[in-house]
């Protein structure tokens, strides 16, 4: 028999080593992450003014928009403001100061939280979804028979869609329906209605005014709007001359390069299908300079001026 000095440390490790080697294996349970469009609620909650935390439901889903009233004698209007996808609404690439200047020059503002990527998103035809195997299955029969077919004539092949199509028609369709909630929210105010959408948001925004929805709105502001699809980018040159609202289209000089090969292509459309209230502007510099704040502000009022 051994006393309590003859039983050392390492013994006592083999000893529980030996004990968790017996014990089952269980796999750890899977924690989905909290979703981001949460935490920027939780964030806003907890560091923006109280008074301008305005939630807003659509549908059966919550979020949040920040509301500012208009600080001039007489009230011109309300600017529905929308950021780029993953993007705050206080962010330092322009929306956040249009945000808190524009209420100086008699417009109540109005900034809603973006809705989360699905980047799992399928398609929402099940035909389309259905076919890709069928396809796939003949590829290897159609490899045998290659050698024995005749050669054909080169095939061009345009680039590669960098996001797929139902990623975005997911984040078009939730983006629509907090829009909608936004505008109903605005139509409480004096004046008129502006829009002024960022980045992806403004081109599947500006994809909607192009279907020519219900929503009445006076003026249309894009900053930056692009597609992350070379396909529907492409597209999107000719939606921009076909919407009915006016529209102001602002882009930076170090901008997205999707949107930079475009500037040319929607100024062709628009005279072709003379939309006399469409303009463009370039601002030069970085979109989170102070100056550019400035700048973005001026374009922004004073295309609003020569409008009414």
């Amino acid at each position: 028999m051994f006393t309590g000095k003859q039983f050392k440390i390492p013994q006592l490790m083999s000893l529980a080593i030996g004990i968790a080697l017996t014990m089952p294996i269980q796999a750890a349970d899977f924690i989905a992450p909290t979703p981001w469009s949460t935490v920027v609620s939780s964030d806003l909650s907890r560091l923006m003014p109280q008074d301008e935390l305005k939630p807003l439901l659509a549908g059966d889903t919550e979020f949040l928009s920040l509301y500012r009233e208009h600080m001039s004698a007489q009230q011109r209007g309300v600017v529905l403001i929308i950021p780029d996808w993953q993007h705050l609404p206080t962010n330092n690439d322009g929306i956040n100061f249009l945000r808190t200047q524009l209420n100086d020059l008699g417009y109540a503002t109005l900034a809603m939280t973006v809705p989360d990527i699905d980047w799992q998103a399928v398609p929402a035809d099940p035909e389309n979804s259905q076919s890709e195997p069928a396809e796939n299955n003949q590829a290897d029969n159609s490899e045998s028979a290659a050698s024995e077919a005749p050669l054909k004539a080169p095939v061009h092949v345009d680039a590669i869609a960098q996001i797929s199509n139902a990623i975005i028609d997911n984040y078009k369709q939730s983006l629509i329906a907090r829009f909608n909630a936004l505008y109903q929210s605005a139509l409480n105010e004096d004046g008129k209605i502006v829009v002024i959408a960022q980045g992806a948001s403004a081109a599947v925004l500006l994809e909607h005014y192009g279907e020519y929805p219900n929503t009445n709105i006076d003026a249309f502001i894009s900053i930056s709007s692009y597609l992350p699809n070379s396909k529907r980018n492409q597209q999107l040159n000719a939606i921009v001359s076909t919407i009915s609202p006016p529209l102001l289209d602002v882009y930076y000089s170090v901008d997205n390069p999707g949107l930079l090969l475009s500037v040319e292509d929607r100024k062709r459309w628009v005279k072709r299908h003379s939309k006399y209230d469409y303009r463009q502007r370039e601002l030069f510099g970085l979109r989170s300079e102070p100056q550019q704040h400035e700048r973005l502000t001026k374009e922004v009022d004073g295309f609003l001026r020569r409008l009414f």
